[in-house]
């Protein structure tokens, strides 16, 4: 396998040592993990297998030689008993051949399943799924998972058993092809090496084609993806014109490419099929003249033929497989891609976001953001402690630097340095501005996973009530019934009204929200709030200048420049120093998060 590697590098495909390492190791992790003892076990059934084709096919050959000089003898006896030994061999060969079909497909599921899910795994851990999607530094990560993955494992395992399938041919035939003419061995030999390099040379366009084509075929697909997801918005805006270009423009992109990709199999199409042709003739030219002068059985013709076949077809594996060739290298190498990006470390100076459960506040320590951009500064030197119980305002005229303390509360901005303290995921809670209402029951929509079993009917129902969600508990026919597509059931404000209900049963000691005023209009926001601080969730908001500060025990504004001052709610006046906002509602045996943050 090595070897092979070695020459699709030099072939141009990008693939270095480093990826040939990473899929050793690949291949190290899946024999020690839990399924580790059921595909070796595969493996070791499809090389028995394998053997046991080769075999057999060598018995064939010899058959077949013995069958054809019988008829050429006239033989009755030979002829039928040579006949019955063909159809026994024909029928072992099947159930093996069969038998290695069923043994390679499994394995390739098996692999497939468990290598997708420690893929999964890993895209969903640490949220990479969001600093793949914010950074855009990778396309079409889902199509790497599902098709790719797919891809890869069934063609490696494929090409595996081809290479091992044609190395064991290799010894095989080369006996039986030496002792019927040592011209005729080296004649397949020289054939299929001057074959290769010309394969080689013309098929080579193919593996960069390939690649960009899995990515044009993935970019005209999610193009199409988000027309339907938004289709009423575009049936509402009449966008369909622009739309149509795009889709144009896209579809012009794949075809282009592919034509190019068929001119090139065109050109290697008509080197193989003449090339596979010549090979059913050139053992007759070099067999025929020794049948002829006498020197050789009319049956050595024919076994001659088989061998040189298999023995040309085990030399010859890069001219018959180039175009799978070209196409596994480019799926390989955006494999490679997917990994890389996955495991791309945090930036040095990216904010901290340190837990701890002991700790009654959400705290800021010297915490600087920048634009991701430009490097600007959104927000500079925050250095603060929002005790429980004390609510929180943020203004801010703007919008990224409201969306940048969000995201980086939650440990999802890179951009930046400092500390942020706080309880823990379980203990806090972000509600944004637009709801996400996954796939499932409404019952699994309502509750964490895991919880599904420990909070009662009638509290998810008084949930629902307390926010005037009894319509969509009737659109979803009850809390056990499975709905795929929430947003074609339910408006956009029982979303969010549900994604609030969500919050509620959590029942978090704080909730950061993400503009309530805009996204929960369909309900009176105070009566929200009031709710919150019923339930003694203390709640820090992104908000307007619209939002009434009536419902806030503190007001944080940040200006343009990323400075800020935090004051009382009602307090109009200006400070130049956040040093004099009030310090005195710090909860006793709250940890500060440093002497540079204060209290609010």
């Amino acid at each position: 396998m090595h070897s092979v590697w070695s020459l699709l590098h030099r072939l141009g495909v990008p693939i270095t040592r480093a990826i040939w390492r990473r899929f050793i190791q690949m291949m190290r992790d899946l024999r020690r993990s839990e399924i580790g003892g059921k595909a070796t076990a595969l493996f070791a059934l499809l090389i028995l297998f394998m053997f046991a084709i080769n075999g057999l096919n060598v018995v064939n050959s010899f058959v077949n030689r013995h069958f054809m000089t019988a008829i050429e003898n006239r033989s009755m006896d030979g002829f039928v008993r040579y006949a019955l030994i063909y159809l026994a061999v024909f029928a072992i060969t099947t159930i093996v051949a069969v038998l290695y079909r069923y043994a390679e497909e499994r394995l390739g599921l098996v692999w497939r399943k468990w290598l997708t899910g420690e893929v999964v795994d890993r895209y969903l851990e640490d949220r990479t799924y969001f600093r793949l999607y914010a950074s855009g530094e990778l396309s079409n990560p889902d199509q790497r998972i599902s098709e790719d993955i797919r891809a890869m494992t069934g063609t490696t395992l494929s090409f595996t058993l081809m290479f091992l399938n044609a190395s064991f041919t290799v010894i095989a035939f080369s006996g039986v092809l030496w002792t019927i003419s040592p011209l005729l061995f080296l004649v397949a030999v020289a054939y299929s090496i001057l074959g290769s390099l010309l394969a080689i040379y013309l098929g080579k366009p193919l593996v960069k084609l390939n690649y960009d084509q899995l990515d044009r075929e993935a970019n005209f697909r999610s193009s199409l993806l988000r027309v339907r997801e938004n289709a009423e918005s575009v049936a509402l805006l009449r966008r369909e014109g622009r739309l149509k270009m795009r889709l144009r423009e896209g579809l012009e992109q794949l075809t282009a490419n592919f034509q190019r990709i068929i001119e090139v199999n065109r050109n290697l199409g008509f080197f193989v099929t003449g090339y596979n042709y010549l090979i059913q003739i050139i053992p007759a030219l070099i067999v025929a003249p020794l049948f002829i002068q006498g020197e050789a059985d009319f049956g050595v013709i024919t076994q001659s033929a088989v061998a040189f076949g298999h023995l040309l077809g085990a030399f010859s594996l890069i001219i018959t497989q180039f175009q799978s060739i070209s196409a596994y290298a480019a799926v390989v190498a955006r494999l490679n891609a997917l990994r890389d990006a996955m495991t791309q470390e945090r930036p040095h100076h990216a904010p901290s976001v340190e837990f701890s459960e002991d700790c009654g506040s959400v705290a800021f320590e010297r915490l600087t953001l920048y634009a991701p951009r430009d490097g600007r500064i959104l927000l500079k030197d925050l250095s603060l402690s929002v005790p429980a119980g004390v609510c929180l305002l943020v203004r801010s005229t703007s919008e990224a630097t409201k969306k940048a303390l969000f995201r980086a509360t939650a440990d999802l901005w890179d951009h930046g340095e400092g500390r942020i303290l706080h309880p823990g995921h379980e203990q806090i809670f972000f509600l944004p501005e637009r709801p996400y209402v996954p796939p499932g029951t409404l019952r699994e929509v309502l509750l964490r996973t895991g919880q599904e079993k420990g909070i009662p009917d009638w509290q998810l129902r008084n949930s629902l009530n307390s926010l005037n969600l009894e319509e969509a508990l009737i659109k979803a026919g009850g809390l056990d019934v499975e709905h795929q597509n929430w947003g074609d059931l339910l408006s956009l404000g029982e979303q969010q009204r549900l994604a609030f209900a969500r919050m509620l049963l959590a029942a978090p000691r704080f909730v950061f929200l993400d503009h309530p005023s805009r996204g929960l209009s369909e309900c009176p926001i105070g009566e929200l709030l009031n709710l919150l601080r019923h339930r003694d969730i203390t709640y820090l908001t992104l908000g307007d200048v619209a939002d009434d500060p009536r419902f806030y025990d503190r007001l944080l504004e940040i200006d343009d420049d990323g400075n800020w001052q935090i004051r009382p709610p009602g307090d109009r006046r200006e400070h130049a120093d956040p040093t004099a906002a009030i310090r005195s509602l710090a909860q006793p045996g709250t940890p500060p998060a440093s002497e540079d943050a204060q209290p609010v």
